[in-house]
């Protein structure tokens, strides 16, 4: 393969890979026979790198405490969607007392809203992170099902 190809296809990898087997890995490109499936290969596995990072060695040590995986918008995101569903409720529970209309009201359609869009989001999150540190996932899942009952709380309390 061109040493100018190998070398633009490594770049495609994230900086942790690059730098622990960049070198090796742009050796192999250019001895190995050059194509546009290979250059494909390497392309998708650059993408996955991305996505799902390797596991093992340094890079990933600090990739899999629970501050770190917190801290994946996945996982913040939902939390924030309940705290967000149940400071809706709180507000306008606060504002207009516990009122029940003939319509459900703007506040509950919020709230709807705000419950049923995490749900992909936490669905992305089990996927990605359960394979890779299982037991900081859960206890990051735990959480977040602690801040849905938290949010569903007033609403099942007070028959809103």
């Amino acid at each position: 393969m061109n040493p100018r190809l190998a070398h633009l296809l490594m770049r495609l990898y994230p900086r942790p890979w690059r730098e622990r087997y960049g070198a090796e890995f742009e050796a192999l490109l250019q001895t190995g026979r050059g194509g546009l499936r290979t250059s494909a290969d390497v392309v998708w596995s650059a993408l996955r790198e991305h996505i799902f990072p390797t596991l093992g060695g340094e890079m990933d040590q600090h990739s899999s405490s629970f501050g770190a995986i917190v801290r994946q918008p996945s996982a913040f995101l939902p939390l924030s969607m309940s705290l967000t569903a149940l400071a809706v409720v709180l507000g306008h529970v606060a504002m207009f007392g516990v009122v029940r209309e003939a319509d459900e009201g703007t506040a509950a359609h919020i709230w709807q809203l705000l419950m049923a869009g995490q749900m992909p989001v936490l669905a992305f999150f089990a996927i990605k992170w359960l394979p890779r540190a299982p037991r900081q996932t859960l206890y990051v899942l735990a959480l977040q099902a602690g801040a849905a009952l938290t949010s569903m709380a007033p609403v099942f309390f007070l028959n809103l």
